[in-house]
């Protein structure tokens, strides 16, 4: 006859980390109920659970009309690293929604997601820079952030922070300054992007460089990015073997030497050879935007007369299966052989 075996282990497809999803509409409220709880352990299982439930679209309107909101908003002061992981993950997820976005600001769940910023463990902190980069990419949520006199700490985190850290900072700060960039100025942003030109990895030197040239639309951004010195480096990263890091830099000298100070600080670091070596390169945007730079610095009459020697070069371009490079090859033909 078949003995009893008693086993310690929970029977299949049960997982001890998740709370148990009540069935249909009761499973919100009573996961609400939970993330409330005194418990550890029950706080802990219900917000396992619900950032998995949140993956679903359908179940983020119920969730917001449950007050989750308020509930994860409370969950960022927990004591537990578990909870508030998981927490700003549940945040990250509604984040990618209209409705989970808009409730995100009307909650004023940004200010305890900027706490963690300071938090000791890493991923608490990624999860919460996740959290504002998301929310970042809309207007209403890139305003809220530079409302809420955030860009000066992103921008001092740029020192101290994680790689992987950085490129979110570096996100978020590019969504910020399409806003504003009067306060990233005042934060000593250009000093800070500049430095990270020297980055060893190269996607923190596009990024980088993508955001002095967000910075530099406005006048005061060109001048402090000829202060600082951020051409020079800008031109050394014409050659660098990574497109994106090469289209950036050329975009960011495009901006830059609008200006008439901005032009000659070019042309006496001698950007030209490396940005004219880059209009025959095979990435698009390179092309476009080392032919916009030319067509900047042809403005000046020393540009204009090393220019006349490369002439034919960008004419080549005029046919060009791209349509902006084309146009912009034409009109750099145009001033480059302009006669007054």
């Amino acid at each position: 006859m078949a003995g009893v075996v008693i086993s310690a282990s929970y029977p299949p497809n049960i997982d001890p980390t998740r709370t148990p999803l009540a069935y249909g509409d009761r499973a919100i409220p009573r996961l609400n109920r939970e993330l409330n709880d005194e418990r550890l352990l029950v706080r802990q299982r219900a917000v396992v659970s619900l950032c998995d439930h949140l993956h679903d679209p359908e179940h983020i309107a119920e969730a917001l009309r449950n007050d989750i909101g308020m509930s994860l908003k409370n969950l960022l002061k927990d004591q537990d690293l578990t909870v508030r992981q998981k927490a700003t993950e549940c945040l990250f997820v509604m984040a990618g929604h209209a409705l989970g976005r808009d409730s995100f600001l009307e909650t004023e769940s940004i200010y305890p997601v900027a706490k963690l910023f300071d938090d000791a463990e890493d991923i608490a902190r990624k999860n919460a820079h996740l959290c504002v980069m998301r929310i970042s990419e809309t207007p209403p949520g890139a305003e809220g952030i530079v409302k809420a006199q955030f860009v000066g700490v992103l921008v001092n985190k740029l020192q101290t922070e994680l790689n992987e850290i950085k490129e979110l900072i570096l996100d978020t700060l590019h969504f910020c300054m399409r806003e504003d960039t009067q306060c990233a100025l005042e934060a000593n942003a250009m000093e800070a992007f500049t430095l990270l030109l020297k980055h060893e990895l190269p996607v923190i030197r596009a990024k980088a460089a993508r955001d002095i040239m967000d910075l530099s639309v406005p006048l005061a951004g060109k001048d402090r990015a000829v202060a600082c010195g951020t051409l020079q480096l800008l031109k050394d990263m014409l050659i660098d073997p990574t497109k994106e890091v090469r289209a950036n830099a050329a975009g960011a000298i495009m901006t830059i030497t609008i200006t008439t100070k901005g032009k000659y600080t070019a042309l006496n670091c001698g950007s030209i050879p490396p940005l004219v070596a880059l209009v025959d390169d095979l990435n698009s945007e390179v092309r476009l935007n080392a032919i916009k730079a030319l067509t900047c610095l042809s403005e000046a009459p020393e540009g204009r007369q090393k220019l006349l020697e490369h002439v034919e070069k960008i004419r080549n371009h005029e046919n060009d299966h791209i349509a902006a490079v084309a146009k912009a090859a034409k009109i750099a033909v145009k001033v480059i052989t302009w006669l007054p």
